[in-house]
């Protein structure tokens, strides 16, 4: 029993397995009033997959704990779904509706006070009938992501066999389960249906408005996490232990918490969101590394480090004030760099003799100029005479048509060239620009 801010709310644990079904969401217009938003499914997904990790880690964690034989498929599937060094699900929130508020008073929630022997209070003993539904105003997509780790688990154990269209969370899809695997996987459904529970904030008898004010307030007056300190928290994703382990650690590349506003401060790091940006994709042609594992990343680092010891080879790349004595120190640069790394190795559509062309690719990186005082960076600011003057009048082959698209990649600004904040926009063409500088195959 607790009072948050002085309301009293119930603080409660449930068996994983079990919440689903004294649980409804309250976004059903059929089933009552709407105080959540849309379900998203990829977000309950994800949600699910981390909690699929979770159990694994308590059943080989009990496994540890009961002095019984370790087994190395346990660490096996952990590496498969993504190591990290924790796990633990924030609370859910929920209201039982149709009760007078606080839950006491007539046709309220009968409760016993528990004590010890000395006569403290030790609990409360609580009384839920069926009309007793738990209403998540803040947690949905937890609650479904439950919903699909046990359905994944319930698959595997049924069939033998890993899912290969709903409830896929496990890389080897279609794929049969080993003997040493089926225990591991009884063993982390055992964790959810005994041991492992999910924490719950139980408030009484909130009204509609009431719901929609606690989901507002739950989920609007957080203040988000920087993104390179979340990421620099982050132990669980391969790319970020990639950039951990070789790119700072091995290549000693100097990783910054923040990006100077001033170019004259600059001390030649780039922050961790720009590098995991960067990685992310070199290894999957993506905008984030939502969704990597280490069965893809594990083996396209070799080509991905060649990328990267190349890079640091490139004039005042890494050296004080780099920004302004190379654009290489601009991450949209680097960008464009990591997709003809992508294109050339692990894209569907490489070309052939991709892995000669990938060669020739990262022998040319130290002919081509990377100050500001190069044209070809600032193509599309030029007139049709001053590129042909600059010798950039075949580049346009390799570039897409002009279509009305962006095509402002930056401008020359005090002699150095700035590119834009739109890098999606850019790198792709600066990419291009990098092709025909090599006599790379055009995307085109």
């Amino acid at each position: 029993m607790g009072h948050n801010l002085g309301h009293r709310v119930f603080t409660m644990s449930v068996p994983f397995r079990k919440f689903k079904d004294i649980s409804d969401v309250a976004n059903d217009r059929e089933a009552g009033p709407v105080a959540q938003r849309s379900l998203d499914p990829t977000h309950a997904k994800k949600l699910a997959a981390y909690m699929v990790k979770g159990l694994v880690s308590a059943a080989k964690l009990k496994r540890q704990v009961t002095d019984k034989p370790a087994l190395p498929a346990f660490d096996q599937i952990l590496h498969a779904l993504g190591e990290q060094p924790y796990f633990s699900i924030q609370p859910l929130v929920c209201n039982i509706r149709n009760i007078p508020l606080g839950g006491t008073g007539a046709g309220g929630i009968r409760g016993v006070r528990l004590e010890t022997i000395s006569g403290e209070t030790a609990a409360f003993k609580v009384y839920l009938s069926e009309r007793h539904t738990l209403w998540v105003v803040d947690g949905q997509h937890r609650r479904k992501g439950a919903d699909l780790a046990m359905e994944f688990l319930e698959a595997v154990r049924s069939t033998g066999r890993y899912p290969a269209k709903s409830a896929v969370l496990f890389p080897a899809k279609g794929a049969e389960v080993s003997e040493d695997e089926m225990v591991v996987w009884n063993e982390a459904y055992d964790a959810a249906r005994s041991y492992a529970t999910l924490s719950i904030e139980v408030h009484l008898g909130l009204d509609i408005m009431q719901e929609r004010q606690l989901f507002h307030d739950l989920n609007r007056l957080g203040k988000k996490v920087d993104p390179s300190l979340a990421l620099q928290f982050d132990s669980s994703n391969p790319i970020t232990a990639f950039i951990k382990n070789r790119l700072a650690g091995d290549l000693a590349i100097q990783i910054s918490d923040r990006e100077p506003k001033d170019w004259s401060e600059d001390t030649g790091g780039l922050t961790l969101k720009d590098v995991v940006a960067i990685n992310a994709i070199a290894f999957m042609n993506k905008g984030n590394i939502s969704g990597a594992t280490p069965a893809v990343i594990e083996p396209r680092e070799p080509q991905v480090l060649r990328l990267w010891e190349r890079i640091i080879e490139i004039p005042h790349f890494g050296s004080d004030r780099a920004k302004e004595q190379t654009v290489a120190a601009q991450p949209v640069v680097l960008k464009a760099l990591a997709k003809i790394t992508y294109d050339l190795n692990f894209s569907n559509r490489r070309p052939e003799a991709a892995d000669e062309l990938f060669d020739q690719f990262l022998d040319g990186l130290n002919t081509i100029d990377f100050s500001h005082r190069n044209p070809m960076w600032n193509y599309y600011g030029m007139s049709v005479e001053d590129r042909e003057k600059a010798g950039l009048a075949d580049l346009a082959r390799y570039l897409p048509p002009d279509d009305g698209a962006n095509r402002d990649v930056g401008s020359e600004q005090s002699g150095f060239m700035r590119f834009g904040a739109k890098h999606n926009d850019i790198f792709p063409l600066l990419a291009d620009m990098i092709r025909w500088k090599l006599q790379l195959p055009s995307r085109f």
